[in-house]
């Protein structure tokens, strides 16, 4: 009878340690994707995968990267494990099907990828935010080598485009920087969302301040795609997904497409639950992060000191002096999002473009391309880190 006791619990210990290698292999092999999947020396990052991943999936992942592999493309990179092809196939759809994984066609062929923990594995789970989950989440995310290796792309993954009402002529708004024309000519499909930021904050007992709809955020083309595989959001028409974007820029939400001129993801945020934006409060010189290409500025001569800008600016951009009654705009802080442009009864507000625009990548791998050549080793990151705590621009 002990003798069976001690073999069972020898067997158990044995399969604990080799889920902890397989895990451990996933994290190591994610880390070196694009945006990264950093260790931290609290086990919050294995904690996380197990959320994502089983054993079987975490050994077949080791086969993907961020640019999408076949089946046999990922058995071809799997030579140290051998899983028969029938059941890596199994294994993908079932990971794209919870989207730990990302899943789209390529000459009519199924291609599987890596996606980033967010944007992408977080937000691809909006239907199972249990507390369990949301407590690893935010264990793992708090952590500074998770933030380091977030904010330290060399480009953004997402960026920050104005609203509609807030552009004139003057500007020369490029059509991906023009969220109808976004919208426009797209092919499709059009899936909107829940907002994963506002849901979380519900469950927490914090609802959003800025609106109280909850489908607000659009995924199209292969993310879209995505989204119809897993089940979630609710597929919509290109004139729903236009009506969407009206309402949001009436609620004051900040429009972030992915920083793709091929766009596949539009959020809609709010400083009061948007992850983003708080890390962009929390910042002393958040645009050396950022991705935007407008300013608003403010006439003193014509601001009557309403104190609506800064009502409505959701990073704390826009400041109302008592001292002499204006409001100004701190240029270091501002996004471009151009909420503030159409609500300012004086009309003292203006939207302009700076002097040096960025032009984002073609598609969403060509910026994962980009981030990959540029991505930053363990003595840059700890220079960068550096530079946060004391308050350097890393600019």
């Amino acid at each position: 009878m002990n003798a069976s006791l001690e073999q069972r619990l020898a067997y158990r210990k044995n399969m604990h340690m080799k889920e902890r290698t397989v895990y451990r292999s996933l994290q190591r092999h994610l880390n070196r994707q694009p945006v990264g999947f950093p260790a931290t020396p609290t086990g919050s990052d294995i904690r996380l995968l197990r959320h994502f991943f089983t054993p079987q999936e975490a050994a077949v992942a080791l086969g993907l990267t961020y640019r999408g592999r076949t089946v046999k493309e990922v058995g071809d990179h799997l030579e140290d494990i051998s899983i028969p092809l029938q059941e890596i196939e199994v294994h993908l759809e079932a990971m794209a099907a919870r989207g730990s994984i990302g899943y789209k066609k390529v000459d009519g062929r199924n291609c599987y990828y890596t996606i980033p923990l967010a944007i992408g594995m977080y937000e691809t789970h909006l239907n199972d935010l249990n507390p369990l989950f949301l407590k690893d989440f935010k264990n793992y995310t708090g952590s500074p080598f998770y933030g380091l290796a977030f904010i330290s792309t060399e480009l953004p993954q997402m960026r920050t485009i104005p609203i509609e009402e807030s552009l004139n002529p003057e500007l020369s708004v490029a059509s991906y920087e023009h969220i109808r024309s976004i919208i426009e000519t797209s092919e499709g499909p059009f899936v909107v969302n829940e907002c994963i930021c506002r849901k979380k904050a519900a469950i927490q007992g914090e609802p959003c301040r800025r609106t109280t709809r909850t489908e607000t955020c659009l995924a199209l083309g292969d993310s879209a795609g995505l989204c119809q595989k897993m089940e979630i959001g609710r597929t919509i028409s290109k004139s729903e997904a236009l009506e969407i974007i009206q309402c949001n820029e009436a609620d004051g939400l900040v429009l972030q497409p992915s920083n793709s001129r091929q766009v596949e993801y539009i959020c809609a945020c709010c400083g009061c639950c948007c992850g983003l934006l708080h890390i962009h409060r929390e910042l002393a010189h958040p645009l050396a992060f950022w991705a935007a290409n407008y300013f608003a500025t403010i006439d003193s001569r014509t601001c009557t000191g309403c104190g609506i800008c800064a009502d409505i600016c959701q990073v704390g951009a826009a400041v109302l002096y008592e001292g002499d009654g204006v409001a100004a705009i701190n240029p270091s802080r501002c996004i471009g999002c151009g909420n503030c442009v159409p609500r300012c009864p004086s009309q003292a507000i203006v939207l302009k473009k700076k002097e040096t625009a960025a032009t984002p990548p073609r598609t969403l791998e060509d910026l994962y391309d980009y981030i990959m050549r540029h991505k930053k080793g363990f003595w840059k990151k700890f220079i960068l880190g550096l530079k946060i705590i004391l308050k350097i621009n890393p600019k």
